[in-house]
């Protein structure tokens, strides 16, 4: 299943957006679905930041990951953001959450970013496994949080 970037294949924007929509919506209060299609148009500019990736089977969208200035409002010092990570319930257990998180990482690990951040309600655990640390726990938006930073030498956490 490959991997590509969104600004390839921009079909898939209603449907990410739907996806994130119904998944992260009570982080994101006022903002609706056609707020945030709106908002993801970013995501098919040129650059890396903000981008997101998509992995595709058969031509449809299955799971993304996207990385950003910035993902929380609270810690605008760390910069650039993991985010948006999301695999379709029939496809996970597969592998593909962690080839997007590997492949966001290479991309700024090329970029020659040192540092990448993340924020997670409840798949710390998830992170880990890659090589993802915990460096903070927080309360954002009401809900408690883990803050992970990976250090990326190659596109790998090290």
């Amino acid at each position: 299943m490959p991997i590509v970037d969104l600004s390839a294949v921009p079909q898939h924007l209603p449907t990410l957006a739907a996806w994130h929509q119904a998944e992260w919506a009570y982080l994101n209060p006022g903002e609706t679905l056609p707020m945030r299609i709106a908002r993801m148009q970013a995501y098919l500019q040129e650059g890396l930041i903000p981008s997101t990736f998509v992995c595709e089977h058969q031509g449809r969208p299955v799971g993304s990951a996207a990385i950003v200035a910035s993902d929380m409002d609270s810690r605008p010092q760390w910069s650039p953001w993991l985010a948006s990570v999301f695999v379709a319930p029939e496809f996970r257990r597969q592998g593909i959450g962690g080839r997007l998180v590997l492949h966001t990482m290479a991309q700024a690990a090329a970029a020659g970013y040192r540092y990448l951040y993340l924020f997670t309600p409840d798949r710390a655990a998830f992170y880990e496994r890659l090589g993802w640390q915990e460096i903070a726990e927080d309360i954002y938006r009401g809900s408690r949080v883990s803050v992970m930073r990976a250090l990326l030498s190659d596109g790998r956490a090290a």
